[in-house]
């Protein structure tokens, strides 16, 4: 046995010195073949842009093994109803989850992570909502655009004050959310109350500005109480008494641009008894202009102020009136814009009628235009002291 044992291994040992002498020889052609490859590869470099497979290898589409798969998931991601009000995704969001178990259900196999290739198929895309619709479209929206450009450069060209009004956002006061970012040390964000309940200590602000187009220059009169017709005058009457008549200490005539709604909308009826009011006190003569319903956006202080108001105090809490008044003073442009905020701290009652006979006693003037957004109110008292 041992013998035999001996010649075994013997035989094996042979056998694989045998395979390593034969890889050791191969191993001159190998890396001449090799050799021979890579030369013909670098003087013909055109073989390497060639496909390896032939046209129709590899496994077949999903579209091709089922015919109907691309037409069911349109039919899904429809907005309209096709014919089918209680389809299961008509009131639900269409992630890709949702519509592979749809799929799955109306007989097809397919998993999630095939339906973007399949959306990329039906050329759908993730869109977001577009804030173009203007609300109602009056007929004589244009024209009243064109009448409120010429009034306003009227009055420029005669070095009269034009000046653009409307009522900010109201904001709470305290550790609030503020939306937007701001830029401060990594790990020490900023920590805020997690619900938005009014705190009943602090309350809110109403702020309310007037922007004088020419001087690109804004007042804000920062109320706490209610935003009536009464509040809105009297920030009109604020930046004539702390900033229009320095600036403008001859001009006869105001013009005030307003929106169609809120505390100074052309059917409130508050707001033109106090702006005659204000009209008997100063000797000034008011020419008012409101935009058409639905094109509020489009008034000057909209973009020209409130806008970068709101930037200055971004991710930044509102804990207290100084602080809202501070912000609100510190914001600047490089375009030149300057704000000055004051607080007003006068109560305005809500609920104020005004009656038929009162308001016969307005010496107010409509345009030829429109008269129920364009209208003159001039003091009752000619000779008032200004």
């Amino acid at each position: 046995m041992s013998v035999v044992g001996g010649c075994t291994w013997r035989r094996k040992r042979s056998a694989s010195a045998m395979a390593v002498w034969r890889r050791r020889r191969a191993r001159p052609r190998l890396r001449a073949a090799r050799s021979g490859a890579a030369s013909k590869d670098l003087r013909e470099p055109a073989s390497l842009t060639g496909k390896v497979r032939r046209k129709g290898a590899g496994r077949p589409t999903l579209t091709a093994k089922d015919a109907t798969l691309l037409s069911d998931l349109k039919q899904l991601l429809e907005p309209a109803t096709m014919g089918d009000p209680l389809r299961p995704l008509r009131w639900v969001s269409k992630s890709h989850e949702k519509l592979a178990t749809t799929l799955c259900e109306m007989g097809h196999q397919v998993s999630a992570s095939t339906i973007p290739k399949l959306l990329e198929q039906l050329e759908y895309r993730r869109h977001v909502n577009s804030k173009t619709k203007d609300g109602s479209n009056h007929p004589d929206r244009d024209a009243q655009f064109e009448h409120i450009n010429a009034k306003a450069r009227e009055f420029q060209a005669a070095g009269q004050p034009v000046i653009s009004v409307d009522t900010k956002k109201k904001e709470l006061i305290g550790e609030f959310k503020n939306p937007g970012s701001d830029y401060g040390p990594k790990g020490q964000s900023i920590e805020v109350d997690a619900h938005d309940f009014e705190n009943k200590d602090l309350g809110k602000v109403v702020p309310y500005g007037v922007y004088d187009i020419g001087a690109n220059s804004g007042y804000v009169s920062l109320g706490i109480n209610h935003d009536t017709a009464q509040f809105a005058v009297n920030a009109t009457r604020l930046w004539l008494d702390k900033v229009g008549r320095e600036r403008y200490p001859t001009a006869p005539k105001v013009m005030i641009t307003a929106d169609c709604g809120g505390s100074n909308g052309p059917r409130l009826r508050l707001w033109k008894v106090e702006l005659q009011r204000l009209a008997d006190e100063t000797g000034l003569i008011f020419q008012v202009c409101h935009y058409p319903p639905g094109t509020s956006k489009w008034n000057k202080i909209e973009h020209r102020m409130f806008c970068h108001i709101t930037q200055t105090w971004r991710a930044t809490p509102l804990t207290s009136r100084l602080a809202v008044v501070e912000l609100i003073a510190n914001t600047t442009t490089k375009t030149g814009l300057t704000v000055r905020c004051e607080l007003d701290t006068n109560t305005y009652p809500k609920g104020i009628k005004v009656s038929d006979e009162e308001m016969a006693t307005l010496n107010l003037k409509g345009d030829d235009f429109h008269p129920d957004w364009n209208y003159t109110i001039t003091p009752r008292e000619q000779n008032v002291e200004r």
